[in-house]
């Protein structure tokens, strides 16, 4: 089995942010948020990074050229997360292992939580593994739906949720890993019959799923990973949250020393 792969999503526009930039590039406590992702994943081991590009190409890619590992693939129009993967099929062509799919807007993103899920891989083989995670208020998060003894169903959009679907609170975080050949195949039957018209990831672990393949569904994923930004306001809970981290750890080291 080869190495692991990853695909980081980094074609997207910052709407909501109010900003020209795009996302990925947008400052979390003075560094552009994708540099966290590419770093958690360094740690878990991965090596080999696909980013997709799209919105201001040229820019992320200049940020992002001296980083060791990185291929870029272009996404030159933006028709869903599905879509983004499809520009990286012949970067995944030959590779024979797992292929991790997550969003570069992700800087809570936690290495050892790559890893958990990338040794559960490893270990049982699946065609597909998600990490989710558990989030107290999970207003616009697809549901992660079980049956009666925990295996993996689905994935339910909010907005087609029924009210009891609403009250779950496991959530899928954009965090898959992939058989690269599983990959590559569900994405020849993705399609895009929904009302904005676009091809999405989400959908492929139910391909998976109704073809009789093992999906499974992990919940390794800590809370601060449910943590996203889509607005100023969650920036800066999010820049809170890592000041925090920094203030704890330094402080534990510093007790630590006196003890010493």
């Amino acid at each position: 089995m080869n190495s692991p792969v990853a695909v980081v999503m980094a074609a997207g526009k910052g709407t909501r942010m109010k900003s020209e930039l795009p996302k990925v590039l947008i400052e979390v406590c003075g560094r552009p948020m994708v540099f966290y992702a590419l770093e958690a994943l360094r740690r878990a081991g991965v090596e080999r990074l696909l980013v997709v590009i799209g919105y201001r190409a040229d820019l992320v890619r200049e940020t992002l050229v001296s980083e060791s590992g990185v291929t870029f693939c272009e996404q030159r129009e933006q028709l869903g997360t599905g879509h983004a993967v499809m520009m990286c099929r012949e970067a995944l062509s030959g590779h024979d292992g797992p292929v991790l799919v997550v969003a570069g807007d992700s800087p809570l993103m936690q290495s050892d939580s790559i890893a958990a899920l990338l040794a559960a891989f490893e270990r049982d083989r699946p065609a597909c593994i998600l990490g989710t995670g558990y989030r107290d208020n999970p207003v616009g998060l697809g549901r992660i739906v079980r049956d009666g003894e925990r295996r993996f169903l689905g994935i339910v959009e909010e907005k087609d949720a029924t009210p009891q679907q609403r009250e779950i609170r496991e959530v899928n975080l954009s965090c898959y890993v992939f058989d690269a050949k599983e990959l590559l195949w569900s994405l020849d039957r993705l399609e895009n019959r929904n009302a904005q018209g676009e091809y999405y990831i989400t959908d492929c672990p139910g391909i998976l799923l109704g073809a009789g393949k093992e999906v499974r569904a992990l919940d390794v994923l800590k809370p601060c990973e449910a943590l996203s930004i889509n607005t100023p306001e969650e920036l800066k809970a999010v820049e809170s949250y890592l000041v925090s981290e920094v203030s704890g750890t330094t402080e534990a080291q510093s007790t630590q020393r006196k003890k010493e």
